[in-house]
C-alpha cells in the first residue's frame, strides 16, 4: 500500500619485533541480512540491513510420544521465539519480504526495535501476527493470553512504510530515548471486527517524548493512539477507524503528558472521538498543553469529545488528585459529528484549571452536550 563492529585490533608483526596493535578499528559491513531469529541477533556492525521473508516459530512445550517406564508422558520445552534487532547508530534498514509469527506463548513484545538515527523503510511489506489464533473477544483481560504488544519501538530516527497486520492485542509501543519519526505505518486489525473477537488493539502506545506519529492508517478495536505519558507529541494527518478514536490516557498515578497536537487527523465509525482519560484512583500526575486543530470526526457511536478523571467510567465520580489544564480546540475547526445516540461533548472534571480556548471545536448531532469543568474556564466553541 505504500511505496517506503565487531572490534578487530590489527597486529603488525615484525621479524624479531614486537607485536604492536593497531587502534584503527574496520568498517562496518555493507549489508546484513535478516532471514531468521538468528541472523537478527547481531547487528552493531551492520551499516546497511535488510529483512527478507521469514517465518519466527513457536518453540514452546510440546508432546513427544512414546510414554515414559512410568506412564508419563514426555514434554520438551523450549522457550518461545521472539525478536530483538539492535541496529548500529545510524544504521539504514529495508524490509523485502513479510515477517511472520506463528502462535506463541510469549507475553511480548514479539519484535523490538532498538538503536539511534535509524533510517527504516518497510517497502509496504508486513509484519503479520497472527492475530485471529488469539482473538477471542476478550483482549489482554482473559480467554487466551494474548502477546503484547505486537511491536515495540525503542529506536530514534525515522520508521516507515511498512504494515502491522493483525496483532493478538496492542499494535505498537513507542518507547523512544531520541526524536522519532512514525509515518506511512498501516496498523490493520480490520479483520478483528468479524464477529466482534478483536479487542485492546491499539494501534499507538505512547510513553515517550519528541515523537512524531504522521501519514498513517489504524483499522482497530481499541485507541488509534493512547498517549500515556511524555511530552512533545504530534499526531498529524493520520485516518483512524472502528476503533476508540485519540486518546491520552489513561493516565495513572505519577505519570504526565504534556505538549501534544493533534492536526488534521480524520476519524470515524469509532465509539469515541477523541478524550482525555484519567484514572478516577489516580493520585498525582497531569495532563497539560494539548491542542486539536483541523480534525474530522465522524460516525461516533459513544462520546464525540470526553474529557473525564473517573475512568474506567464516562462520566461518573472524578477524582481530584491529578490536574488538567491548556485543553484547547484552536486553529483550523475541528468538526465533531456524532450518532443520534451519542454525547457530542462530555467533560468530567475533579481537578481541571486554566481557560480553555475552543473557539475551533463544533461539535453536532447526538445528546446534548455534558460539561463540568470544575475550576476551568471553556470560552468559545459550538456545542
Amino acid at each position: 500500500m505504500f511505496a517506503k563492529s565487531a572490534l578487530l585490533a590489527a597486529v603488525l608483526v615484525a621479524p624479531f619485533a614486537l607485536a604492536v596493535p593497531s587502534p584503527t578499528k574496520t568498517a562496518k559491513r555493507a549489508t546484513c541480512t535478516v532471514d531468521s531469529v538468528a541472523a537478527a541477533a547481531d547487528l552493531s556492525d551492520c551499516s546497511d540491513v535488510v529483512i527478507s521473508s521469514f517465518t519466527v516459530e513457536n518453540n514452546g512445550a510440546s508432546v513427544i510420544p512414546p510414554y515414559d517406564a512410568l506412564n508419563i508422558l514426555l514434554i520438551s520445552t523450549h522457550s518461545s521465539e521472539t525478536v530483538t534487532m539492535n541496529f548500529a547508530q545510524g544504521a539504514t534498514v529495508t524490509m523485502s519480504g513479510e515477517v511472520t509469527f506463528a502462535s506463541t506463548v510469549a507475553s511480548g513484545p514479539l519484535i523490538t526495535f532498538e538503536g539511534s538515527d535509524v533510517s527504516f523503510n518497510g517497502g509496504g511489506f508486513s509484519f503479520n501476527g497472527n492475530g485471529a489464533y488469539y482473538w477471542d473477544g476478550q483482549g489482554t483481560n482473559g480467554g487466551k493470553p494474548k502477546p503484547h504488544p505486537f511491536m515495540k519501538l525503542k529506536a530514534s530516527g525515522t520508521f516507515e512504510n511498512f504494515v502491522v497486520l493483525n496483532s493478538p492485542a496492542q499494535a505498537i509501543s513507542v518507547g523512544n530515548d531520541e526524536p522519532l519519526t512514525i509515518t506511512q505505518v498501516y496498523v490493520n486489525n480490520l479483520a478483528g471486527n468479524v464477529d466482534n473477537l478483536g479487542h485492546n488493539t491499539d494501534g499507538f502506545d505512547v510513553s515517550a517524548s519528541d515523537v512524531t506519529i504522521t501519514n498513517c492508517i489504524v483499522q482497530n478495536q481499541d485507541d488509534c493512539i493512547a498517549i500515556n505519558a511524555g511530552n512533545n507529541i504530534v499526531f498529524s494527518n493520520n485516518i483512524c477507524s472502528f476503533g476508540h478514536g485519540m486518546s491520552i490516557g489513561s493516565i495513572s498515578s505519577g505519570k504526565t503528558v504534556s505538549g501534544v497536537i493533534f492536526s488534521d487527523n480524520f476519524v470515524s465509525e469509532s465509539m469515541y472521538g477523541t478524550r482525555i482519560k484519567v484514572d478516577s484512583d489516580a493520585t498525582s500526575g497531569s495532563v497539560s498543553n494539548v491542542t486539536w486543530s483541523g480534525n474530522t470526526i465522524t460516525g461516533i457511536t459513544s462520546y464525540g469529545v470526553l474529557i473525564t478523571q473517573s475512568y474506567p467510567d464516562n462520566d461518573s465520580a472524578p477524582g481530584n488528585d491529578t490536574i488538567i489544564s491548556d485543553v484547547n480546540f484552536v486553529g483550523l475547526p475541528t468538526e465533531v459529528s456524532v450518532n443520534s445516540d451519542a454525547y457530542r461533548i462530555t467533560v468530567d472534571c475533579g481537578n481541571c484549571t486554566g481557560t480553555w480556548d475552543w473557539s475551533g471545536l463544533i461539535a453536532t448531532g447526538g445528546e446534548t452536550s455534558n460539561v463540568d469543568p470544575d475550576q476551568a474556564t471553556i470560552q468559545g466553541g459550538y456545542y
